[in-house]
């Protein structure tokens, strides 16, 4: 779980094929504050060890954007699952992050967090809501391990579990309830990637929907997606300004716990909301960091 107050931005992450190395060099100068090389849907099962063998000298390249470069693996109950643990625990250079699929309780992101030790300590943990059993457990899930990341929420599998519709009515409560544990936990929330290239006018609705519930980024298929999901979940000039006004007044008051701006009472989760923010104009270059004192 990261620093609140200055958190890596996941507003956007751009999901690429394993089997594709060209592809991901391209996407990690897209913009996208993550990208996610996929070792698991987007591969079958007979070119599973041929992309492996594709993607790992990846990471052994320089990162001149500085996006964080996750790598999606297969589930920890498949071979290929385990191939790609050992292979990651032999890697000298090693992704900022890997995403967990399917997962279903707390003991399997344990068990990975027991497995990638020495070089792979430093790995984060994406994990990726999308059965039944998972949406039950998320907020033990969420707090399995101090490297957990971003809970992604799996729309499509999840549905199906559910036996319910694919629209933002049938599925709002599980969305609110992976917003509230990652909020719990400190932990970033990503929505699933709209999968209508030409429906920009859907992806608006989508990516507003979730900022209002709480989500802190979306995933994306493609570079034209990121500037719109972008919008929605980059702070603007009226909320850094908002933001650095709070934090200011808690400094004055000399307190962390309680302080008054524009005759309103303030209290620490104010501030710990405010700092986010101002860690996020940061970031993204939205302000200078002279202007900026969390």
């Amino acid at each position: 779980m990261e620093d609140a107050t200055h958190p890596i931005p996941r507003r956007s992450m751009l999901f690429v094929p394993g089997l594709r190395p060209d592809r991901a060099r391209k996407a990690m100068v897209s913009g996208a504050d993550a990208v996610c090389i996929d070792l698991e849907d987007a591969v079958a099962v007979a070119h599973k060890d041929e992309a492996r063998r594709l993607v790992l000298p990846l990471f052994e390249e320089p990162n001149p954007s500085g996006c964080e470069r996750v790598l999606r693996i297969n589930s920890l109950d498949t071979v290929h699952g385990l191939r790609d643990v050992e292979t990651l625990s032999s890697l000298e250079h090693v992704p900022d992050a890997v995403m967990m699929t399917k997962v279903r309780s707390a003991a399997e992101v344990k068990l990975l967090d027991e497995l990638l030790q020495g070089s792979a300590a430093s790995i984060k943990f994406y994990v990726t809501l999308e059965t039944n059993q998972g949406l039950e457990d998320v907020f033990e899930i969420a707090g399995a391990s101090p490297r957990m990341a971003c809970l992604l929420f799996g729309e499509v599998d999840l549905s199906a579990d559910l036996r319910c519709k694919r629209t933002s009515k049938a599925l709002l409560y599980a969305r609110s309830r992976m917003a509230h544990a990652a909020a719990t936990f400190e932990l970033d929330a990503m929505d699933v990637p709209h999968i209508h290239l030409e429906d920009m006018d859907g992806l608006h609705r989508a990516a507003e929907h979730v900022a209002e519930l709480g989500f802190t980024g979306k995933s994306c298929i493609h570079p034209t997606q990121i500037p719109v999901v972008h919008r929605y979940f980059t702070p603007t000039e009226e909320e850094v300004a908002r933001a650095q006004r709070a934090v200011d007044a808690f400094r004055e008051s000399g307190s962390t716990g309680l302080a008054v701006l524009d005759g309103l009472m303030l209290q620490k989760p104010v501030l710990r909301a405010s700092q986010r923010i101002l860690a996020l104009a940061r970031q993204n270059n939205a302000v200078g960091k002279e202007q900026v004192q969390a």
